[in-house]
């Protein structure tokens, strides 16, 4: 009878534990390298720019068009993954971002971890330290720098999976290897709930040819965006054969604006944008973002509500029932209920910080470290300085608003940056300083 009782009650424990896995999605965060909104056919980019299966997804989801992270990828990296700003981490800049120690900041693999989620970190790793599975991932493929294709490349003779070096052998594109191990690692994990941090190499630079450009291609750069669209298409086909479209929330998301070498291509509607990567500017932190999810997120929808890149960590711990840190402040705000469609709670303003310059973002102003206030009413196209005298009653409200959200956040008071104020690798500012020389 005993036996019986406690096969039930197994039984039951087994049912009600399938029944809540069903209820979390697998959640893919897909993170474009340098791709800014200029990059993107849906945002209105330039007709030679074609993104089609990253445009499906925006037809299919939601489309955001007010989503804000750090203007440089170790930062930005930082932020999304750990839901804190950079004056409570320190990652104020490419090199500050490598000192961040496990033991004192979490990252969101971690917290899912305990949620019942198996997790992988596949691609550009880049200035965060130490590797993926110090800081909770279950499995990773990383390589080593930026814009890796090919074992041509200096960096490109080898990548890591797990404890594993692994050669990149000749003609093997690694994009595609990187693709191969998100398939396998969804495959063997489609009976529990999984999360993919997918960090693409694409489109970052050293611009090459891509598997797929003609021997004469005249457009390297739109070939790689392509490439990296078509990897978009080939995950999403994937679920689809693995009968797990409808279970997973797919996030396509910029590390950063477009780098600068190729902002003036990165038009919206035939216009440059004011800044790209690097920049303090509109260009250098306003980033594509799309949320799908089949039958949860609506179709076809634009949502102009501000978005932090601080807001997917505990956008993904709620979608996975998660606790978040215990005495940690996380600074995102959950945007699960924007995610399905509802009004849920928007935050007012976006924070973007980088090395010793910082401001808050709300919609139609803009106020820096410097207290000067910017009209942003023609962003992403320009951004117009308000005269600091000024008695127009909108700019003085806005004045208002954001400066307070400023002295609430006091980022004068958090860990200041230690580097020369460009928030990027010392040893690239001291080259370049050499070169100009």
């Amino acid at each position: 009878m005993k036996s019986c009782l406690l096969s039930l009650a197994l039984g039951s424990f087994v049912a009600v534990s399938g029944a809540l896995a069903a209820d979390k999605p697998n959640i893919i965060f897909i993170l474009a390298d340098d791709l800014g909104i200029g990059n993107v056919g849906c945002y209105g980019a330039d007709a030679t720019v074609k993104t089609p299966h990253i445009d499906a997804l925006a037809r299919g989801g939601t489309r955001y068009t007010n989503a804000y992270t750090v203007p440089l990828c170790g930062p930005s990296r930082a932020a999304i993954l750990s839901g804190r700003y950079a004056f409570r981490t320190g990652a104020t800049n490419q090199d500050a971002t490598g000192e961040m120690k496990p033991s004192v900041e979490t990252f969101l693999p971690k917290t899912l971890k305990a949620a019942g989620y198996a997790s992988s970190m596949i691609g550009k790793w880049g200035q965060l330290p130490l590797g993926p599975a110090e800081f909770g991932f279950d499995e990773h493929l990383k390589f080593q720098g930026s814009g890796i294709y090919w074992n041509s490349q200096a960096k490109g003779k080898n990548y890591v999976v797990n404890t594993q070096s692994v050669p990149l052998r000749d003609k093997e594109y690694l994009p595609d290897a990187m693709h191969r191990h998100a398939v396998d690692f969804m495959t063997r994990n489609r009976e529990k709930p999984f999360y993919l941090y997918y960090s693409l190499s694409h489109i970052h630079g050293e611009i090459l040819p891509t598997p797929d450009s003609a021997p004469d291609s005249k457009d390297l750069y739109a070939d790689n965006i392509s490439y990296m669209d078509k990897l978009v298409g080939q995950l999403v086909a994937e679920l689809d054969r693995l009968k797990l479209r409808e279970k997973t929330l797919i996030v396509f998301f910029g590390d950063n604006g477009t780098g600068g070498n190729y902002s003036g291509r990165a038009t919206v509607n035939g216009r440059r944008l004011s800044g790209a990567k690097g920049d303090m500017l509109e260009g250098g932190a306003l980033v594509p973002m799309i949320v799908n999810w089949p039958g949860k997120t609506p179709a076809g929808k634009i949502c102009t509500d501000m978005v932090d890149s601080t807001d997917f960590f505990p956008t993904f711990a709620e979608f996975a029932g998660a606790k978040l840190p215990a005495k940690t402040v996380i600074d995102g705000r959950s945007m699960a209920a924007q995610f399905r469609g509802e009004k849920g709670q928007p935050r007012d303003w976006a924070f973007v910080q980088l090395a010793r310059n910082w401001y808050v973002r709300s919609t139609g102003w803009k106020l820096n470290q410097a207290g000067e206030l910017y009209d942003m009413s023609g962003a992403p196209w320009g951004e117009k300085l308000a005269p600091a005298d000024t008695k127009d009653p909108a700019a003085l409200a806005a004045r208002q608003r954001l400066s307070a959200a400023l002295a609430q956040l006091n980022p004068a008071g958090g860990i200041l940056d230690n580097g020369d104020g460009s928030g990027r690798h010392a040893k690239n500012v001291e080259a370049k300083k050499k070169k100009s020389e």
